[in-house]
């Protein structure tokens, strides 16, 4: 900082050293505490805004300054650009005097600065590739069902995908539905014809013995003799009709050998359908233990409902079995809303439960609809009415729901292949629900021809798959 002089003043700014024009002699050297005289300015051909006098750090005079300038610029501007600046002054040269201003410099600079006009964009080519939409959506809203208040439930169509499920499922105990993944080991392990009897089994003298027993636990039983001879469907009928605890215990001992190697199957058996929340500590139900979701259990009902004896045999309303006699099924909705199985459950600690099937026909195709509903509260036999009355809602709901929907209009280009677009030959009507996707996989010729087939694409949904013949269009 330069030192105030002695009445505390700082003293005057030196004016700026003058830069000659381009084109004069060269100054001689001025010393450098020497100040200099600023030459006469010649006349312009213009006059002067009244600000032009002002020194270059003027701020009111700068401040209008800049706005002649812009002004002066776009006036310029209009008037034909700098060809205009060139025939006003064409001896004006970019050099100034100190003090001066220089708006014909400025407007000069402005207006070359000026960008050119845009040519007009050419029109693109068809681009040589376009992959089709990586997914198609059935359009519309999402499904309205009537989903129970407690407990958890899940839709399934089988062929087709989840309808849809309770929300935040967690492992719950699932009473006598347990019986279905008894049935469906003891099935696959020795298969039974629709309609055929199977080998036979014989009761022990210890499973006659524990059977006044399970009575006084309240368990739910057939009753059976040392030595009675059972045939595999009697025992599955009385497994899955009247659900007996104790027959489930018989057929896990004559699978297996005995009940601890039976559960390891009836695990192994559930991890290997993806049943990832679900875990059977008995072969019947009876112990809170065993616990699943409903999820869980409709993967386990479309795989059961495919073994033609399991089908039949749930979809029995009564069955004779020997000593017991006719033993009837606890599922009321049998032979209604096309409800044709599979297994009730209830416990005090499981509340009502079902695992239900029933069948649609949609479009000329028929259809399978699983369900499960668990954990439903009430005071008779622990919930089971609330449970049926709820899966009826949601068997019904179902059956409004699914119908077929067009996806992929005949004729709409869905990709391009070599500069050709391609299309659908014909509409695809897809068989689900609003909301439900499907993902793509193009297989198309690698020079397809217009007019003429040209590949296929590939539909992969949830649990269905549909090939859609492509052609290429003109």
């Amino acid at each position: 900082m330069p030192p105030r002089d002695g009445g505390g003043r700082r003293p005057a700014p030196r004016p700026a050293v003058y830069v000659p024009r381009r084109g004069d002699a060269p100054a001689d050297p001025e010393p450098a505490d020497h100040d200099w005289a600023e030459p006469e300015p010649t006349a312009p051909d213009w006059v002067e805004p009244e600000w032009a006098g002002r020194p270059v750090g003027d701020p009111a005079g700068g401040h209008r300054r800049g706005l002649a300038i812009a002004a002066l610029a776009l006036a310029v501007l209009a008037a034909g650009g700098t060809t205009a600046l060139a025939t006003r002054r064409p001896h004006d040269t970019a050099s100034w005097t100190p003090g001066r201003s220089r708006p014909i410099a400025h407007a000069r600079q402005l207006a070359q600065a000026a960008p050119s006009p845009l040519p007009s964009p050419s029109p693109s080519p068809t681009p040589a590739a376009v992959p089709p939409p990586a997914t198609y959506t059935v359009p519309g809203a999402a499904p309205a069902v009537p989903w129970p208040a407690t407990g958890q439930a899940t839709l399934r169509v089988v062929g087709v995908g989840r309808l849809g499920a309770t929300p935040g499922q967690h492992p719950v105990p699932i009473a006598s539905v347990t019986k279905v993944m008894t049935a469906y080991v003891v099935l696959r392990d020795h298969p039974l014809s629709a309609g055929g009897d199977g080998p036979t089994l014989t009761v022990t003298a210890a499973e006659a013995a524990a059977y006044p027993d399970e009575v006084a636990k309240n368990e739910s039983l057939v009753r059976v003799a040392a030595g009675e001879v059972l045939t595999e469907r009697q025992a599955l009928d009385a497994l899955l009709l009247p659900s007996a605890d104790n027959i489930a215990l018989i057929l896990a001992r004559w699978d297996a050998g005995d009940v601890p190697r039976f559960l390891a199957k009836m695990n192994a058996t559930a991890a290997g359908l993806g049943m990832t929340s679900t875990h059977y500590t008995d072969p019947s139900g009876y112990e809170a233990s065993t616990r699943s979701t409903a999820d869980d259990q409709t993967l386990l009902a479309a795989r059961a409902m495919r073994i033609p004896a399991f089908a039949r045999i749930v979809a029995q309303r009564s069955a004779a079995v020997p000593l017991a006699g006719t033993v009837r099924n606890y599922n009321t909705l049998l032979g209604s809303d096309g409800v044709d199985g599979i297994k009730t459950g209830s416990t005090s600690a499981a509340g009502g439960c079902l695992l239900f099937a029933a069948h649609a026909r949609v479009a000329g195709q028929d259809l399978t609809i699983v369900g499960a509903v668990l954990g439903q509260p009430g005071t008779t036999m622990y919930g089971l009415p609330q449970a049926l009355a709820a899966s009826r809602a949601l068997i019904q709901a179902a059956q409004r729901t699914v119908g077929p929907h067009p996806l992929i209009p005949a004729g709409q280009a869905i990709a391009t292949v070599g500069g050709v677009r391609l299309a659908a030959a014909a509409t695809v009507t897809v068989i689900g629900w609003p909301g439900l996707t499907w993902r793509t996989r193009l297989h198309a010729a690698a020079h397809p021809v217009p007019g003429a087939g040209a590949g296929t694409l590939e539909l992969d949904g949830a649990e269905s798959h549909q090939s859609v013949a492509l052609t290429a269009l003109p």
